[in-house]
């Protein structure tokens, strides 16, 4: 009874922090517009609770054809960042700093799709090649920030970020997202991260093609 109680408070803080942020908001999306031209919004197929599909949205931080781009850049993980990353627009170094892309999201908790808190959302691709034990992730609703994100974000690779989510999945309670809520707020204005290449997700995006190689 406690987990539907809280998934409604959820949705009830998103709208009121909507309304509290709008202008922010409205400021930002102008911003990204007249610095980096259309396409304010970035949305893109996420993994949600049990792995449905949901469209999650952030304000665009990067180019329109960064997958394409890393192709022509090298970058064996499309969805990783390199050093000096040039997908990154001018505003979104900022924005990524900040976590200021990620406030569309309460648009995805006030549907109901997200949680404030709770496993990040992976890329449907990534989803595709969980193991039963990373899947344990999807048992509940993706978060804008979550356990992992506040015991290294993006400097810990996937297989780390995997036991945090299961321990978070294992031990929540109201008090465990109110703890890393928290911790994030007090940490938003950070440096940027170091970037951390994530061989897992690039070995399990070369395995299937290897293995269809095998076969022909």
């Amino acid at each position: 009874m406690v987990r539907p109680i809280w998934n409604g408070l959820n949705r009830l803080t998103a709208l009121l922090l909507l309304l509290l942020l709008a202008p922010v908001m409205l400021a930002l999306a102008a911003w990204i517009r007249i610095a980096d031209g259309k396409g304010v919004l970035f949305v893109q197929d996420r993994g949600g609770r049990n792995g449905v599909p949901f469209r999650m949205l952030k304000f665009r931080s990067m180019v329109h054809n960064s997958v394409a781009m890393s192709a022509e850049l090298g970058i064996d993980d499309p969805f990783g960042l390199v050093e000096n990353d040039p997908r990154i627009t001018r505003c979104g170094r900022f924005l990524r700093r900040t976590s200021l892309d990620e406030l569309p999201q309460l648009i995805n908790v006030l549907r109901g799709q997200m949680n404030l808190v709770g496993p990040r959302p992976d890329v449907l691709p990534q989803v595709a090649c969980y193991s039963p034990e990373d899947a344990r992730r999807l048992e509940v609703k993706p978060g804008i920030t979550g356990w992992a994100q506040v015991n290294g974000r993006d400097d810990i690779d996937w297989a780390q970020r995997f036991v945090l989510d299961r321990w978070y999945v294992d031990n929540w309670s109201p008090l465990l997202d109110l703890r890393i809520v928290w911790r994030t707020a007090v940490s938003l204005n950070r440096d940027e991260p170091p970037v951390h290449v994530d061989q897992l997700n690039i070995t399990r995006q070369q395995a299937p093609a290897e293995e269809v190689s095998r076969v022909g």
